[in-house]
C-alpha cells in the first residue's frame, strides 16, 4: 500500500508550513497538529498512512504521542518517522524502543530527505 497521507506533529509554524506545502507539492494528503495533546486526539481521526513526529512538543511531549499511538491496535502499525532536535544515543533508542520506525536529526536532514524517506515507506 502506497503512503497517500500523512500525519504532521511539530510546534514550529514556519518548519510545519515548510513541511506541509513540500509534502502537498509532492501529492501527498497533509494534516497537522501543533501540540502532543492535538496529536493524540486527531490522528485516531485521521488515519493516517505515515505520522511525521517531532519529539519536543507543548503538552504531551513526542514520546508520550508515539507510545499512545502504538498502544492501540488501529494505529500500531502505521509508520512513524521522528523528526527532532533531540539527537542523544538515549532519545533515538528511546523512540525506536517505542515503536520509531525511523528517527532523523533535524539539523542534518533536508525536506528532500524527509520526503526520499516517506517515500521509501511501504
Amino acid at each position: 500500500m502506497a503512503i497517500k497521507k500523512i500525519f504532521i506533529v511539530e510546534d514550529d509554524e514556519f518548519l510545519r508550513s515548510l513541511t506541509v506545502k513540500r509534502l502537498e507539492k509532492e501529492g501527498y494528503e497533509v494534516a497537522v497538529a501543533e501540540d502532543g495533546d492535538k496529536a493524540i486526539d486527531l490522528i485516531p481521526k485521521e488515519k493516517p498512512d505515515a505520522v511525521l513526529l517531532d519529539l519536543l512538543l507543548p503538552g504531551k511531549s513526542g514520546f508520550e504521542v508515539l507510545e499512545k499511538l502504538k498502544e492501540g491496535d488501529d494505529l500500531k502499525g502505521v509508520p512513524v518517522i521522528v523528526f527532532s532536535n533531540l539527537g542523544q544515543r538515549e532519545d533515538i533508542d528511546k523512540a525506536k524502543k517505542l515503536g520509531a520506525t525511523d528517527f532523523l536529526i533535524k539539523a542534518n536532514f533536508t525536506l528532500d530527505d524527509v520526503v526520499a524517506k516517506l517515500g521509501s515507506l511501504k
